[in-house]
């Protein structure tokens, strides 16, 4: 692809307009992720049958979280993000046919790869819209404030993980063991890794043209996304994880500590099999 081909693209890709395809796939995968979540013991109607409201109200949590979320850090009202009308009632219809649909069908069609593949593209792109606004929006209130504009397009980007235990709280469920902060998903990750970006590209420290930088972030979003779904690589921000660690975070230190233990136990050891060689050879010799 030639170089104004890409920019052409870029820019394409910068001005489209979420609503309805992008949402729709947004909503699609926040009410999959509840309902994969709740339990369906054998034998009983499953949660949803019995407790819809419930149902409905954890998988509108989940799908505006980062909206609520980053209000409340905002100080700006908690419930406008459920202002809009359309987006309510198009996040209501996605639920209902993700729970009640004839024969389950949008529940197994979104599980087969033709349709999962599509819907998950859908969604990094409205995943990197979010984080970019975020970052815009945050900038104009605190623009000094870098740790909080980097904080808010996280939560715009991935507030669902951190809704998690709210949203399971409303149907009856604590597990405070799991949460986001404990066990950091890899969106929070790739999303925390874009804010940067688009935070350095605001203070000029990255000099590409705007729609390059963020369709760079949309391919990065979707890439990782398909990696995952179709290789299986759920992590990729790991290794460099685990490097940094035992770097930095004294991971080398206790494992030359441990290496440092092993040694006197093997000492001991050669010592107990001396020991035991020359007892059995005076036994020998007192049998002799």
């Amino acid at each position: 692809m030639d170089p104004q081909t890409f920019m052409e693209v870029a820019t394409v890709v910068t001005k489209l307009k979420m609503y309805p395809y992008f949402d729709i796939a947004h909503y699609l995968l926040m009410c999959i992720s509840v309902r994969d979540d709740m339990p369906q013991p054998q034998g009983t109607p499953p949660f949803w049958r019995k407790h819809p409201l419930s149902t409905w109200v954890s998988s509108m949590l989940i799908c505006f979280a980062g909206g609520i979320i980053a209000n409340l850090l905002l100080g700006e009202p908690l419930i406008a993000p459920l202002k809009d009308h359309r987006s309510i009632l198009t996040a209501t219809i996605v639920w209902y046919f993700v729970f009640y649909s004839p024969f389950d069908l949008v529940y197994k069609l979104t599980k087969l790869l033709p349709f999962k593949v599509p819907i998950s593209m859908l969604k990094e792109c409205q995943r990197a819209h979010k984080v970019y606004h975020a970052v815009i929006h945050t900038a104009k209130i605190y623009p000094n404030s870098y740790l909080v504009i980097i904080l808010i397009g996280t939560i715009k980007g991935a507030g669902s993980g951190l809704m998690k235990n709210f949203e399971r709280l409303v149907r009856g469920v604590w597990v405070p063991g799991s949460n986001e902060i404990l066990q950091p998903t890899y969106a929070s990750k790739a999303v925390c890794l874009s804010a940067i970006v688009f935070l350095l590209e605001r203070l000029n420290y990255i000099t590409v043209p705007h729609p390059v930088v963020y369709f760079g972030v949309v391919i990065f979003f979707v890439y990782f996304k398909l990696s995952s779904i179709i290789l299986g690589i759920h992590d990729p921000f790991a290794p460099f994880e685990n490097l940094f660690c035992a770097v930095f975070m004294g991971g080398m230190w206790d494992a030359m500590k441990r290496a440092a233990n092993r040694e006197p136990k093997k000492e001991e050891k050669e010592g107990d099999i001396r020991n035991d060689v020359m007892t059995k050879s005076k036994e020998e010799k007192k049998k002799d």
